[in-house]
């Protein structure tokens, strides 16, 4: 991909990027401080000014570095992860489950609202906004909603992979009983070593992309 299509896929996913994994994180902490949990709120990461939760390899260099050797067609990234106390939860295991969906579930719901955006107003929108109007705002705010979509199925799908820390071992391991969560929860040291060698070996893709088109297909019914 040449230098001006990096920057142009680079502007249409900055936004749709920074609102999905602020919107997430943000989740975590919310669903945390209603289960009994203040921690996210007292260190002020209840908060949806993205500056809070950036990280800069996982917010800023690894997005840039998808969407170069991708060519455009992968962007993906993360946020500092919010901090949550189980032990503040009644039920620890269920509390770190129901808070670790919460994530997931809201990238959902903003792929659902920005197809709705799309549909609704967007595209119906072209038929009759002059054409300099359509060309200049409406495609440009449509191409970041699609964009907003695709982002938000794949970050979903990718955080519910079943491996402590990400949201998916988490809840895992809060739906096994206690002996088998305990011996599951062991492996979390070494998740994201063994994420990034799924990834790699492209071994993640076998449940990250059936999620993705399930995901895809759902709102496609829409």
């Amino acid at each position: 991909m040449e230098i001006s299509g990096i920057l142009r896929q680079l502007a249409l996913s900055a936004l749709p990027v920074l609102i999905a994994i602020t919107f997430h994180e943000v989740a975590h902490g919310f669903i945390a401080n209603k289960l009994g949990d203040p921690t996210a709120r007292m260190l002020g990461r209840l908060t949806l000014n993205p500056i809070a939760h950036i990280d800069l390899f996982g917010t800023i260099l690894m997005p840039l570095m998808l969407l170069i050797f991708t060519d455009g067609q992968f962007v993906f990234g993360y946020a500092k992860p919010v901090p949550i106390n189980p032990m503040n939860f009644k039920n620890p295991r269920k509390g770190m489950a129901i808070s670790a969906s919460a994530g997931p579930v809201t990238n959902l719901l903003l792929a659902f609202v920005s197809l709705f955006l799309l549909k609704l107003a967007v595209l119906p929108a072209l038929s009759f906004v002059p054409h300099g109007v359509s060309a200049k705002i409406l495609e440009p705010v449509g191409m970041m909603l699609k964009s907003s979509i695709i982002i938000n199925v794949v970050l979903a799908s990718f955080n519910l992979l079943p491996i402590p820390p990400l949201d998916g071992g988490r809840v895992v391991a809060g739906l096994l009983p206690v002996k088998q969560a305990v011996s599951f929860s062991r492996i979390e040291p070494f998740g994201f070593l063994i994420v990034i060698i799924l990834i790699a070996t492209g071994l993640a893709n076998y449940f990250v992309i059936p999620l993705v088109n399930l995901f895809l297909g759902i709102l496609g019914m829409f």
